[in-house]
């Protein structure tokens, strides 16, 4: 199934001009890929894709086909999961996808500028109440899933390293063909392990009849995606991703592709991959059915693309990562917020707070702080309107102690104003402390005001009520509580003024 190249570039970059000459360069023309019903299919698959792996239903157990299908229907029955509302390129989208994140407790995923929270897994050791039984079981089967899927991503890491060091052709496209037995891993073994740690699942479901303008595939005529061409974002360098797939196929079980169609079938979901932006290598569309599990190894999300294709059935998928949780987690956030209110040295009575010290230095990472806990976790959160409390409670006490430990931040804040603001203050200090905070009160300021219109849009509007974004935290300029206001476009009105009556400033 070979389609002429026409005369286009090789290979170009990632960019959007490069991506709409070589748009307009193909014209009517599609690039070439391949399905299983093309000869070289899985030669190409053995040459170009080796660290994709293919394991087919047949080789999970009924038993744990029976538990994953079950409690994907479950968290479906309950609502649990929702179309994301993502930004892209300053735009509000909904995504045709929806998705609920479940993980460790405290973890966070974050894609499209959209920052997920995990509905808990019942880790050992934690403590999690959930809303109603059924969806607490579902919990325990991701994890029990993500326990499987961990211990066959690292036997496939194994191999391939195997493969690799021997210089053997390519890893076979199935794992039920691989060799087992007497196989000896040369990699590390605690480096095999850490790219196979999944620490979340995004589940994802979407009913293809509910979505007539889906987009077609643009670059090799693959048909109708589901999800866009992308490298999954947020993930541990070198990880694996491992996805479970469901598609509710009729009673009698998979769909069969029409050998005469060209191309791949259009009723059956697939999986789409590429080499990045190289337009030499055909492109693969590999047919998912009902329980089936493919595995992206070691370094292939970072080189290569991949979208998902629409079939005509429902289905859900559970896509397991090793989330890069260096800066997002509860426990990260929470001791960024101690770190920030260790400078405060009293609380005085009537809410204001005395403050150790005015270095720059401190003061420039305590607003960092501010900002940080405010539009990455509080915000984010409230944007996602009241969703999380569907399954559980578990981050309500959380954000209350983030908005908590907030507010003191707007107090320390406030202190520093007064400070910059005395009189008797020598000008070079000042102009080191407006130095160190302006720039940051100035980027408060403007994402408050788009945060608070992100809320408003007729998008955001027309979500059902447990969707509807929220402004929070968001006061009136009269309210007693706060010390400053919501809006700050005086104060850094006057700071601006303070620094340019203060003089030139001083070289950094």
């Amino acid at each position: 199934m070979q389609r002429s190249l026409g005369n286009v570039l090789l290979i170009f970059p990632f960019c959007a001009v490069q991506k709409r000459r070589l748009l307009e360069e193909l014209n009517d023309t599609w690039l070439p890929y391949l399905t299983p019903k093309d000869d070289e299919f899985y030669q190409q698959w053995e040459l170009k894709y080796p660290k994709v792996i293919l394991r087919e239903a047949g080789s999970v157990s009924e038993e744990l086909h029976k538990e994953v299908q079950e409690a994907f229907l479950t968290l479906h029955k309950h609502g649990c999961l929702f179309r994301d509302l993502v930004r892209i390129q300053g735009k509000d989208i909904l995504t045709p996808v929806s998705r609920i994140l479940i993980g460790n407790p405290g973890c966070t995923y974050k894609y499209l500028n959209t920052r997920l929270f995990t509905v808990p897994w019942p880790v050992k050791g934690s403590d999690v109440s959930y809303t109603e039984a059924e969806i607490a079981a579902a919990c325990r089967t991701f994890l029990k899933l993500n326990d499987y899927l961990q211990i066959e991503t690292i036997q496939a890491l194994e191999e391939l390293a195997v493969k690799e060091k021997t210089n053997e052709d390519a890893t076979p496209v199935c794992m039920t063909e691989f060799h087992r037995v007497g196989m000896r891993s040369s990699c590390d073994e605690a480096d095999t392990k850490s790219r196979a740690a999944y620490n979340v699942t995004l589940l994802n479901f979407m009913d293809p009849q509910k979505m007539p303008y889906l987009k077609e595939e643009p670059y090799f005529g693959m048909g109708k995606m589901a999800v866009s061409w992308h490298h999954d974002e947020n993930l541990v360098d070198r990880s694996a991703v491992a996805v479970y797939s469901y598609s509710c196929e009729d009673s009698e079980g998979e769909s069969k592709e029409d050998s005469h169609l060209e191309g791949r079938d259009p009723a059956t979901w697939h999986v789409g991959f590429k080499i990045s932006w190289d337009i030499e290598t055909p492109g693969l569309a590999i047919p998912l059915h009902q329980g089936d599990c493919y595995f992206m190894l070691d370094d292939f999300n970072a080189t290569h693309q991949h979208c998902v294709l629409a079939g005509s059935q429902p289905r859900f998928s559970s896509t397991h990562r090793v989330a890069e949780c260096s800066t997002g987690t509860l426990d990260y956030i929470l001791q960024r917020c101690q770190l920030a209110v260790q400078n405060i040295r009293d609380d005085v009575d009537n809410g204001d707070v005395s403050l150790k010290s005015f270095e720059p230095a401190v003061l420039k990472q305590g607003e960092e702080i501010h900002n940080e806990v405010e539009f990455e976790w509080l915000r984010q959160f409230w944007f996602q309107g009241s969703r999380y409390r569907k399954c559980t409670d578990w981050w309500c006490e959380p954000m209350t102690q983030l908005e908590r430990l907030w507010k003191k931040m707007e107090r320390v804040t406030n202190a520093v104003l007064q400070e910059v603001k005395r009189e008797g203050l020598p000008v070079e200090q000042r102009n080191e402390m407006l130095t160190a905070i302006l720039a940051l009160l100035t980027t408060r300021q403007n994402l408050r005001r788009e945060w608070q219109a992100r809320c408003q849009t007729r998008i955001a509007r027309s979500l059902p009520w447990d969707q509807k974004p929220e402004c929070q935290p968001y006061w009136e300029q009269d309210d007693p509580s706060m010390p400053l206001p919501f809006d700050l476009t005086d104060v850094v009105s006057e700071l601006g003024e303070l620094r340019t009556a203060s003089g030139p400033r001083p070289p950094t």
